[in-house]
């Protein structure tokens, strides 16, 4: 009977998740759930000197964001698990699989460096490899620090078939003896993540490309505990659009600074799963049901996905169009808090104030300058009051013709279609120009020279506000030497 499928997420706490990680989490988490099988969460903290308080905690609470929902209620801590490690590490010494390594730093510093000199790739010799259990015994017995290394065999080659690259072979005699337990006690990622892959029943190991090199180890480690190893796939490289390998030197890689930025979680996992996998269609828009039934690993690119940013706010853009103006408006709330701009127990209604931009806005954070002026007082020079090759009084004639049309139409009748009505055809029976008359109408009401329509802002700020607003215009072109015209 064939095993269920099982898969794992483990990253390290070392800071937030790499947009790379939630890529392998996304397509671990797919292949699991395509297969009906198991999705795991495995947190790889046997590195002490890395972890960041916290980090493990925002990983959990990020994944879910996303929907990516684990099968084990527990999360598996490598931290809490030395023992099985050390034991492991134990019957392979025992069973000559593995052996004591007694040497110093400053032995493999000067090992390394003449290595380099001569044009060979840096690896250890096997200086200890051969130890006598008497010599082991007596450095043992003096105290003298340790690690254990694994016995690599340095003849043959090892194969193995990566459901992404195929058949990959890699020649014994070039691989080091990898350390699997630190003098410190704590394992290396090649015993822990071997051990706890098995001990989880994992099947399928989903994990980036850097660990191609390393999978031969991790092979003779299963075959040297006697396991079933499982399958293996390697993702490609995330790459900047010069393609240079995905790094913070060239933006941001952590998923919560594109969270934070107002990128949704269901547009990121979109646009991850498309980094190196094409469904070979031209669907683009996946949400997680549509991944779920359509991911297949063998459609995944071996060759490095270049992140577009151009294409990560199109797809965000179409997932801000998709919401309500009720949803969307409880999603940006938190932007205009952190700007100090209270929307809250105003006359103004926030959701047609959101609805005038959500055609236009890619990222959340964007809300706020776009709309901004809607609950605070537009702050504007003069001089954009005046239409091109206008003067300022010409502005100022205009901007109070408009207000006496404006005060004539009714309160309940202030709404956009008929602001718009009222004032195209005064302009128009009166063979005024409409950017002469509209121009300083936008300004006055917005500050800005982009902005959505005069007659959709003035009906969302409502008669007396936008009135109130025009007049202002009025009061600050009155107060200019109109002659030298704001110049």
């Amino acid at each position: 009977m064939a095993k269920k499928i099982t898969t794992r997420f483990a990253p390290s706490p070392t800071g937030f998740l790499h947009v790379g990680g939630l890529r392998t989490a996304l397509y671990s988490y797919l292949f699991a759930r395509h297969h009906g099988g198991n999705f795991l969460l495995r947190i790889e903290d046997t590195d002490q000197t890395r972890k960041v308080e916290g980090a493990a905690e925002s990983l959990i609470t990020t994944l879910e964001k996303f929907g990516l929902n684990r099968d084990n209620k527990k999360v598996v801590f490598q931290s809490e698990r030395l023992e099985k490690y050390q034991t492991g590490a134990k019957k392979l010494v025992e069973a000559s699989q593995a052996y004591y390594c007694f040497c110093s730093k400053d032995r493999l510093d000067n090992l390394r460096q003449l290595q380099t000199q001569k044009g060979l790739p840096p690896m250890y010799d096997g200086h200890c490899r051969n130890l006598t259990p008497a010599e082991i015994e007596e450095k043992i017995t003096n105290n003298q620090e340790y690690v254990i290394r694994f016995k690599m065999p340095k003849t043959g080659q090892t194969e193995f078939i990566d459901l992404v690259r195929g058949k990959v072979t890699f020649d014994n005699k070039l691989l080091d003896d990898p350390i699997i337990l630190k003098s410190d006690g704590f394992p290396t990622y090649h015993l822990a993540s071997v051990i706890d892959d098995h001990d989880m029943e994992v099947t399928d190991v989903i994990r980036g490309e850097e660990w191609l090199p390393s999978t031969p180890k991790h092979l003779l480690l299963y075959k040297a505990f006697n396991w079933d190893k499982p399958n293996f796939a390697h993702l490609p490289l995330l790459l900047n659009s010069d393609r240079t390998k995905l790094s913070k030197r060239q933006g941001d890689v952590a998923v919560e600074d594109y969270l934070a930025k107002g990128y949704l979680p269901e547009a990121l996992l979109n646009f991850v799963l498309l980094l190196g996998w094409n469904p070979g269609t031209d669907q683009e828009i996946f949400n997680l049901e549509e991944m779920i039934k359509t991911f297949a690993i063998d459609k995944i690119n071996k060759s490095g996905a270049i992140f577009n940013v151009q294409k990560l706010d199109w797809l965000n853009g179409h997932y801000l169009r998709s919401k309500s103006p009720h949803q969307l408006a409880k999603l940006c709330e938190p932007y205009f808090s952190q700007a100090g701009i209270n929307v809250k127990n105003k006359e103004i209604n926030l959701e047609k104030v959101i609805a005038s931009e959500q055609q236009r806005i890619k990222r959340l954070n964007e809300i706020v300058e776009a709309t901004g002026f809607f609950f605070q007082l537009p702050d504007y020079e003069t001089k954009l009051l005046v239409w091109k090759k206008s003067t300022g009084q010409a502005t100022l004639k205009n901007l109070e013709l408009i207000k006496i049309e404006l005060e004539k139409i009714p309160a309940n009748d202030w709404q956009t279609e008929t602001l718009e009505k009222i004032i195209t055809l005064f302009i128009k029976d009166n063979n005024y120009s409409i950017g002469d008359m509209l121009w300083p109408m936008r300004v006055a009401l917005t500050g800005r020279q982009a902005s959505p329509g005069n007659f959709e802002v003035a009906a969302i700020l409502g008669k007396t506000e936008s009135l109130n607003r025009i007049e202002m215009a009025i009061e600050k072109l009155q107060a200019k030497d109109l002659g030298n015209n704001l110049g």
